[in-house]
């Protein structure tokens, strides 16, 4: 007997509370709070100088990786979240940050539809490389080698984001 139209909306509504309890349950009020990455932001090149500080344009805009151990971010441990430093798109919370030994601020999830991934090869091998959704900067890139429970370590660059106390 096929469910009438007002059981599958009541159905629909339980799973989207489920999902948003888990969500809460296990990150708090941090976990709803980025808004999606509604519509995209291009600027020229010229903009995006003006905008950006030098090393953040060479990272987000050409694809460039700051020095390990460097980012003022990496010993940011307050509650709030992590902006692209490009569009100030919210890309992770602060209770998704460990301290990977790596020399970059690392994080083991993100905000939904805040990132995208692509292939990168450059310099002889495969990796997956991490963009913001919004500006399509260059954040950094995300390995399997995380903690639980994603097993993922996206691997940022400090001077690709800003930091938002909560």
């Amino acid at each position: 007997m096929p469910l009438s139209s007002h059981r599958r909306d009541v159905l629909r509504l339980c799973g989207s509370a489920a999902v948003a309890a888990l969500c809460w349950r296990a990150f708090g009020d941090e976990a709803l709070a980025a808004p999606p990455a509604s519509g995209t932001l291009k600027l020229t090149d010229a903009e995006w100088r003006q905008r950006l500080s030098p090393q953040a344009y060479d990272i987000l805009r050409k694809g460039g990786t700051e020095r390990a151990f460097t980012s003022v971010l990496n010993k940011e441990h307050r509650k709030g979240r992590f902006l692209c430093a490009g569009c100030a798109l919210p890309l992770f919370a602060s209770a998704t940050k460990f301290d990977s030994g790596t020399g970059w601020p690392s994080f083991y999830d993100h905000y939904p539809r805040a990132i995208t991934t692509k292939t990168d090869r450059k310099f002889g091998m495969t990796r997956t490389e991490v963009v913001c959704a919004r500006c399509a900067g260059h954040l950094g890139h995300v390995f399997d080698d995380g903690p639980k429970p994603t097993g993922l370590r996206y691997c940022m660059n400090g001077a690709a984001m800003k930091f938002e106390p909560a």
